[in-house]
């Protein structure tokens, strides 16, 4: 191939055709044609000497060698993006960007309402989308689900990942209100035998995040009878409002929650580690002002959720 003839047009649309796997799709994400974008990937296999993408049924699956340039390319995109991006000129309130976010159900009741009415008064053109978080493997979100920001509990990234510190919470125990077994009990606290005693509904998705009760109570030689899983903080809240099952969740989520449905909360009784749950993105956008203000608005949001500051 001969890169000095070569049309760098012809990238940006390669990198919509990995994303979409379909002429169509990739033409209306950059604003062409589908016959225009058949007429570049032609252009591109004659360049690359590879056919790029194979039909499978109504899809385009990408070959081997398009699969190994993907990284790369959005890499070169972002910077060139960022190379010419205006320094100091974005404007929230006239951007269309799509973004999207991945977490738990927590940030569905913590941060999207509270965000969803700061886009309205400063960037009502911007698009949000939540997504599910993919368990024990955040960063997969970001590399292969094109997610743009996830919010997860601190752990070891790889080095392509940038992250911010966003708050810590502890945990608290919560029962329904009249529970039979709790009915004598302190209002916040409960003994380390009627906790390990009654079933318990675990949050399932989050790896290490949900397994923090388990490990202190391992530390203390103790076990707990764990008869339900779910992936939703808020089944989880909901279940137990309505059985005798208990549950350890965030302290902000029970707080939030416990006047609404009729739950006892209660602090758990035995030492517990705050999770310190963090910002994460690939550091391509890093220096992407659409990016750049939209993680400075979810940390702000999300600043009074911290434990430490709370009551």
């Amino acid at each position: 191939m001969n890169f000095r003839s070569f049309d760098l047009n012809l990238l940006r649309v390669f990198d919509a055709l990995l994303e979409t796997n379909s002429t169509t799709l990739a033409g209306q994400k950059i604003g062409l044609s589908q016959p225009a974008v058949s007429a570049a990937l032609a252009r591109l296999r004659h360049a690359l000497q590879d056919p790029l993408f194979i039909r499978q049924g109504r899809q385009l699956v990408p070959t081997d060698l398009a699969t190994s340039l993907r990284d790369p390319l959005r890499d070169v995109l972002a910077q060139t993006e960022m190379l010419l991006a205006p320094r100091d000129t974005y404007d929230p309130a006239r951007s269309a960007e799509d973004f999207k976010i991945s977490g738990s159900d927590f940030f569905a009741e913590m941060l999207l309402p509270q965000l969803a009415r700061h886009l309205s008064d400063h960037a009502p053109g911007m698009r949000i989308q939540m997504v599910d978080v993919v368990p024990d493997r955040f960063t997969d979100a970001i590399d292969h689900y094109n997610v743009d920001i996830a919010l997860v509990p601190d752990t070891q990234f790889p080095d392509w990942i940038e992250t911010r510190p966003l708050f810590r919470s502890e945990f608290r125990v919560i029962a329904r209100r009249g529970h039979p077994q709790l009915s004598a009990t302190s209002e916040s606290h409960m003994s380390l035998d009627q906790f390990c005693d009654l079933n318990h509904i675990l949050f399932s998705p989050e790896g290490d995040f949900a397994g923090l009760g388990d490990h202190a109570l391992t530390a203390i030689g103790r076990s707990r009878q764990v008869v339900m899983t779910m992936p939703t903080f808020a089944g989880i809240c909901t279940s137990v409002a309505q059985s005798d099952l208990i549950a350890m969740i965030p302290q902000q989520l029970a707080d939030r929650l416990a006047p609404q449905i009729g739950l006892h909360v209660f602090h758990p009784p035995m030492p517990m580690p705050a999770a310190h749950i963090v910002m994460i993105w690939n550091k391509r956008s890093t220096n992407t002002p659409g990016h750049r203000w939209l993680r400075d608005q979810i940390a702000h949001l999300l600043t009074p959720l911290d434990a430490r500051d709370a009551r």
